[in-house]
């Protein structure tokens, strides 16, 4: 199996796709459906798929699928485009602005649901996707990333979360424990790097928001409430504040100093543990490959990220992608048709098999966990409910804007309290979520 591919592309899965969602955002027209009124039921179908790092894997599964698709759909032919993710906004944008050349079928960051939504670029084919017979055993956490206000706009393709990588040599030299709760893991990474000052306990970063909000979520913390329009920040709630003094703990001589852990990312504190400066860091299982690559092969283990009760999981982000048919298209039943038979169950299994991408089915799930042990604590993550941001178009501005990286980086420095700075950064939220409308 080849997991190189999704170092490049989930480490960061909310970044990597912010710019899309923000130009089409600010560029694409509200519209609804541009089609026509038209559904052929022959011809071609244009699809746009994101091209990884290595493509080869991913283009044999889609090959296989298209080929099947053609021979069962008389007078149908598909093309697949490749797409660089870098470029990837100024395409989506000009296939919101121009229907006629824009393709039938997109593959997208399941964070930019709601933006797309808004700038009326998706279908909704809430219909389809609830007859689908697959569609049950859709994990529940997925189904809600192609979700906004109660309507359906794609099929999930695949996801990504996040789990606790410890080195095993450094615990067994040590005699530690692997920490089964929040308090024993700030308490494991201090005992660690008191013992070995080389080393960070537990990497951590202030620019890593999905690294941090397990802390925030595991103490009954929210980024936000509400639905469509009426969000509103909950970042500075008592809870969400517990959570906050949790992770922004961890910065300090004592475990990861300040000076050298408030800028990192995700990529930094995985990095980090891959070289070997850290006992313990929290990755995903996209991280797989990077580590196995570093100087930790065969030292390390991957047990779920522990919630503050014993025997807990603290919820993880559910990063990934989605398929989604445009609502510009004039083939809509074969769109749908397709994107199902792409995002279906086998499709889900062989491209695991080929690129490594954690299938959205439970049952698939499952299945590949018993065939790669790797996956299990991912799995087990995934299990005990992840969780997801807030399904607004105003998602991609917080977040671009680095409004809760700047929040911990604001605690760790010392320049404010957590009470002053989760509630600066709620007060850019709702502004953010009031100007998305």
């Amino acid at each position: 199996m080849k997991l190189a591919q999704l170092s490049a592309r989930m480490a960061a899965p909310i970044a990597a796709l912010v710019v899309a969602g923000l130009t089409a955002t600010a560029c694409a027209p509200e519209s609804s459906d541009n089609s026509g009124g038209k559904d052929e039921k022959s011809g071609t179908l244009r699809v746009w798929l994101f091209q990884e790092v290595g493509n080869a894997p991913k283009e044999k599964v889609v090959d296989r699928v298209v080929t099947a698709f053609e021979k069962s759909h008389e007078g149908t032919k598909v093309d697949v485009q490749y797409i660089p993710v870098e470029t990837r906004a100024e395409k989506i944008k000009a296939a919101f602005n121009d229907p006629k050349s824009a393709p039938d079928l997109i593959e997208y960051g399941n964070t930019d649901t709601a933006g797309y939504v808004k700038d009326g670029g998706l279908a909704d084919v809430t219909e389809e996707f609830t007859d689908w017979s697959e569609s049950k055993d859709t994990d529940p956490t997925a189904k809600q990333s192609v979700t906004v206000d109660g309507k359906i706009y794609g099929a999930p393709y695949f996801v990504g979360v996040r789990a606790l990588y410890y080195r095993t040599d450094i615990f067994d030299e040590l005699g530690l424990d692997v920490p089964k709760t929040q308090d024993e893991l700030i308490s494991t990474a201090k005992e660690i790097r008191q013992a070995k000052p080389d080393l960070y306990g537990l990497a951590v970063g202030g620019a890593y928001t999905y690294g941090a909000m397990p802390f925030i979520w595991a103490n009954g913390g929210e980024i936000a409430q509400g639905k469509g329009g009426s969000y509103a920040s909950t970042i500075d709630a008592p809870q969400a504040q517990k959570g906050i003094k949790a992770y922004t703990s961890l910065f300090g001589d004592d475990n990861c100093p300040a000076d050298k852990c408030a800028g990192m990312g995700g990529n930094d504190t995985v990095t980090a543990f891959a070289s070997g400066k850290a006992g313990m860091a929290i990755g995903g299982d996209f991280s797989h490959a990077a580590i196995e690559a570093g100087k930790v092969k065969g030292k390390y283990a991957v047990v779920p990220l522990p919630g503050v009760k014993s025997g807990d999981i603290a919820p993880a982000f559910a990063g990934g992608n989605n398929l989604g048919v445009l609502n510009s298209t004039s083939h809509r039943t074969l769109a749908v048709d397709l994107m199902e038979q792409l995002a279906g169950k086998k499709t889900q299994g062989a491209l695991f098999d080929a690129m490594g991408f954690l299938p959205t089915f439970t049952d698939v799930r499952q299945d590949v966990a018993k065939r790669e042990p790797f996956v299990e604590p991912f799995v087990k993550t995934l299990g005990a409910g992840a969780k997801f941001v807030p399904a607004s178009p105003a998602w991609s501005q917080i977040d671009a804007s680095l409004v809760l990286p700047t929040m911990f980086q604001e605690v760790v420095s010392g320049r404010k309290n957590v009470a002053a700075a989760s509630k600066d950064a709620a007060k850019k939220m709702n502004a953010a979520f009031s100007s998305a409308g």
